[in-house]
């Protein structure tokens, strides 16, 4: 195996539970609005109608073909449409407090404190993510994780979104790393695994569904902590 140096580790959910925190954060702003009112019948519900809506307008945006505005305007008008509710307005508010609570409830996924504690002392640490940086920022702080890596890579700095190699190229400049000494470690094959490959660097896959997923990957774990067990 490489002698590895730098570890770059996707963020949502690789790390912060992203599925979890947004649950908790659909249930404040549906309480807050009185969704239910308005024909919603709960929290729940509300987050299944939003979740693929939302999947797809991330990969619209991965692909350049929309932009962030564009991104937090229409992932809440869309599911509102779906139970008849075409109001922008409540939209823009829904939008604008999801963005507020959901990297303020923290949740991780598990085995996360204690994989860091395990690498920091070994390896140089690094993030790279599509996410807001205003967004992630929060996250990392109040999740304590932020003293754990030496750089945050997203994709608004740099131009261009994971898969594309040239975040991955401008996240090993950053760090003064090479691809021969580093290793990427994300959740989703089509962006993290595929992009790292494509910019010459080892990837590991968390693959905590067990997905049968096509695509070549220098290692693969269902849980975090097995991490250990190759690094």
């Amino acid at each position: 195996m490489k002698n590895y140096k730098h570890l770059f580790f996707d963020l949502d959910r690789t790390l912060w539970d992203f599925d979890a925190a947004a649950e908790v954060a659909f249930e404040r702003i549906y309480d807050k609005y009185d969704l239910k009112s308005l024909g919603i019948p709960s929290a729940h519900d509300f987050h299944e109608v939003y979740h693929p809506l939302n999947e797809h307008l991330w990969e619209l945006y991965r692909a350049e073909k929309i932009t962030k505005s564009d991104l937090n305007r229409t992932r809440f008008e869309q599911p509102l449409a779906q139970y008849g509710i075409h109001d922008t307005a409540l939209a823009d508010h829904l939008s604008e407090d999801y963005v507020y609570w959901s990297p303020r409830i923290v949740r991780l996924v598990p085995g996360t404190m204690e994989l860091l504690d395990y690498l920091k002392h070994k390896y140089h640490l690094h993030l790279i993510t599509n996410g807001f940086q205003e967004v992630q920022d929060t996250k990392l702080s109040l999740s304590g994780m932020k003293p754990y890596f030496e750089t945050l890579t997203v994709s608004e700095e740099v131009g261009v979104k994971k898969p594309n190699p040239e975040i991955f190229h401008y996240a090993l400049r950053k760090a003064n790393a090479t691809a021969e000494e580093s290793l990427v470690i994300g959740d989703e094959m089509a962006v993290d695994i595929d992009g790292a490959r494509a910019a010459g660097i080892d990837q590991i896959f968390f693959n905590p569904k067990e997905e049968k997923v096509e695509g070549e990957r220098t290692f693969e774990v269902r849980k975090l902590l097995e991490i250990k067990l190759i690094l």
